[in-house]
């Protein structure tokens, strides 16, 4: 069933929403609606995409009607150096927002993954562009399969909750979940969000884990985030690590 996109504004009093059946990627709309100047908050969706976008050049896989796929702009007064946090704080308004409507408990895997049951069901894409901060969530709600090649790794709040739920409602509270914690990161600073992010997260301090990076696997345990919202890595063979970017899993015995 179509998300009721009029619900969805009758939430959000005064906020623009454009919704679409289909679109290659609402990450790629929202950069045209924030070059046309489109405001903070103003949000972008689509039923299914056609390219969407994961992590490191990755595909979201978007069946239509049975997930959220959608991307809010936001206009922070936040330093470059800031924006990786970004990331991290829409991490902890995801699960908030989970928690409390599904009552699934859900971890936090750095970067931008949220899991339930170790398995991923939710995404989370940050961009800079033109001055303009543009969130992307992909959050798996109502599949009940998917490809082989995600089967393993994939799971939807209906798998794990055994419940249909409604998508309009879930909308609504992630995009109000995002501006509140978004809110918090640039009037309070990194610290908050990243205390947030480690309290909800097994990932971010001592976890064995490999991640993998451009020229390899790098294999320790998580030391914790720096101030920049990156992971420490204290590496098998000694030493540490600062990882900036690399997918993160856990170490195979």
């Amino acid at each position: 069933m179509a998300l009721d996109v009029e619900q969805v504004r009758t939430r959000l009093p005064g906020r623009r929403i454009e919704w679409h059946a289909e679109i290659d990627t609402t990450m790629h709309a929202a950069e045209r609606l924030a070059d046309a100047g489109a405001a903070a908050g103003t949000v972008v969706g689509a039923e299914t995409q056609r390219m969407g976008q994961g992590r490191l050049g990755r595909k979201w896989h978007s069946p239509a009607g049975e997930g959220l796929y959608f991307t809010e702009i936001l206009r922070l007064d936040l330093p470059p150096k800031r924006v990786p946090v970004v990331t991290l704080a829409l991490g902890v308004a995801v699960a908030d927002v989970l928690q409390l409507r599904t009552g699934l408990a859900c971890d936090l895997r750095w970067p931008n993954d949220v899991l339930v049951n170790g398995r991923k069901v939710c995404g989370i894409l940050t961009e800079l562009h033109n001055g303009a901060i543009l969130a992307g969530v992909g959050l798996n709600v109502n599949q009940t399969e998917f490809p082989a090649a995600l089967a393993g790794m994939a799971t939807s709040l209906r798998l794990e909750g055994g419940e249909t739920y409604g998508r309009e409602a879930l909308l609504a509270g992630l995009v109000r979940s995002i501006d509140s914690n978004a809110r918090i990161l640039a009037t309070g600073g990194a610290v908050p969000i990243l205390t947030l992010f480690a309290t909800m997260s097994s990932y971010a301090e001592g976890k064995r884990v490999e991640v993998e990076l451009a020229e390899g696997v790098a294999r320790g345990t998580t030391g914790g985030l720096t101030a920049d919202g990156f992971l420490r890595l204290r590496l098998e063979g000694g030493g540490e690590r600062v990882i900036t970017a690399g997918g993160v899993r856990p170490a195979r015995d």
